[in-house]
């Protein structure tokens, strides 16, 4: 990875902080976003990131700060981590008045990466990874309630965002066609830390019976680590991906006509929250 420039969100703890320290130590310069000032500064520092971005990426105009941070400071960019998310017991609204698990786990892998199009383009060979999740099996797109304004569930919210990043990895595969820039997503396998105590009886039942099967965070990074810096998925584009090999999604996760929907959907959220 030397002489290549990656930026990887949610990385101040983590599978996230995992992947970062492996690829700087591949030798990448490697930029993190992190929202806590004294945490992020201290990751950058223990994992020798070459710097660092501050800002809460469920704000859509904080997405945009970002990518113009980095754009100011960086002339090229190899790979874009998509790696930030969560899941929210409790329905929240972010600042933006979006629903917290689709404004963080979905519109900002949309909008980030819609900010950093033209310089991953320039970069020959550049990677765009989005870490989904094997949950977007159990997810549907409600199209006609995608913030769960009505019957919330932090599992049906999470599933449906998980399910968000296959749709916008396949349509974006499909719109950098010919660009030489490649778009895959990924299940880290199910990592116990990333959760904790959710907060909700049922979450945490799941939790307890999923735990004894849960992988390590080493163990979870290696798929993003592998689909940015491996030559073996040079050109690949398009495609998900478990335990570093090819795996095909659930049918959901196939449906090219849904993909174009929410990607004029995303479009919609953001044209709306352009200032």
């Amino acid at each position: 990875m030397n002489g290549r420039t990656v930026l990887v969100t949610g990385a101040t703890n983590g599978i996230g902080k995992v992947a970062a320290a492996s690829l700087a130590r591949l030798g990448a310069r490697v930029v993190i976003v992190g929202r806590n000032p004294a945490k992020t500064e201290a990751v950058a520092g223990e994992i020798g990131a070459a710097s660092f971005i501050l800002a809460d990426l469920s704000v859509l105009s904080e997405v945009r700060r970002a990518a113009a941070q980095f754009r100011e400071r960086e002339g090229q960019l190899d790979v874009l981590l998509n790696n930030a998310g969560a899941v929210f017991t409790a329905r929240q609204e972010t600042t933006d008045g979006i629903e917290m698990t689709f404004a963080l786990n979905h519109l900002n892998y949309f909008l980030l990466t819609q900010e950093l199009d033209g310089l991953l383009r320039a970069t020959p060979g550049a990677r765009v990874v989005s870490v989904s999740s094997g949950a977007h099996t159990m997810g549907r797109m409600r199209w006609d309630d995608l913030e769960f304004r009505h019957g919330y569930s932090s599992w049906a919210a999470y599933s449906q965002s998980k399910l968000a990043n296959l749709l916008f990895t396949r349509e974006l595969a499909h719109r950098l066609q010919g660009s030489g820039v490649t778009a895959n997503a990924l299940h880290p396998g199910f990592v116990a830390s990333g959760f904790g105590q959710s907060g909700s009886t049922f979450m945490n039942r799941l939790l307890g019976l999923a735990r004894p099967f849960a992988v390590s965070e080493e163990q979870g990074a290696q798929t993003s680590i592998y689909l940015a810096s491996s030559a073996e998925v040079e050109g690949v584009t398009g495609r998900y991906f478990e335990n570093m090999h090819e795996k095909k999604p659930a049918p959901q996760g196939l449906d090219d006509a849904a993909a174009a929907r929410l990607w004029a959907v995303s479009e919609a959220y953001v044209s709306q929250h352009a200032g």
